[in-house]
C-alpha cells in the first residue's frame, strides 16, 4: 500500500497553484507547507483529504523522465471535473476523459500534462 508520493517541480508556486486549483475538483486540497529552512533541504508543499496528505510537491528540478500520477476517483464525472480544471488551470490534455478498456472493463480516465510535463491523471474503476 502506498502512503504517499512526491514530485520535484521547477516553479513551485506556478505548481502548487495548479494543483490546488485542479485537485479541488476531486476533494484535494492544500494541507501543508514547509519551508527549506524547515525541511533542510527545499520548501514542500502536502495535498490530500480528510486531513492527510499523500501528494507532495517538491521545489527542485523536475523528475527526469517525468512521473506518472494518478488519483483514484470515485465517479466519471470527477475525471471529467478533473480535467476541466486542470485544463482551466494551465495543464495540456494528454488524453481526454473516457473509457480505456486495454486497462480493464470499467477503466475511465482522464490524463492532464502539469506544468512539468508529469502525466497525471484521475481514474474511475467500475465496480
Amino acid at each position: 500500500m502506498i502512503d504517499h508520493i512526491g514530485i520535484y517541480v521547477r516553479d513551485f508556486e506556478l505548481s502548487k497553484a495548479f494543483y490546488v486549483a485542479t485537485l479541488k475538483a476531486i476533494g484535494y486540497e492544500l494541507l501543508l507547507e514547509i519551508p527549506a529552512a524547515v525541511t533542510g533541504r527545499t520548501d514542500v508543499a502536502g495535498f490530500g483529504e480528510n486531513g492527510k496528505a499523500d501528494f507532495w510537491i517538491y521545489r527542485g528540478e523536475p523528475n527526469q523522465p517525468p512521473v506518472h500520477v494518478a488519483f483514484r476517483v470515485t465517479t466519471q464525472h470527477d475525471v471529467r471535473a478533473f480535467h476541466e480544471a486542470a485544463l482551466a488551470a494551465g495543464g495540456r490534455d494528454n488524453g481526454p476523459p473516457g473509457p480505456r478498456t486495454h486497462y480493464s472493463a470499467g477503466y475511465y480516465g482522464g490524463f492532464i500534462l502539469d506544468p512539468d510535463g508529469h502525466n497525471i491523471e484521475a481514474a474511475f474503476h467500475a465496480p
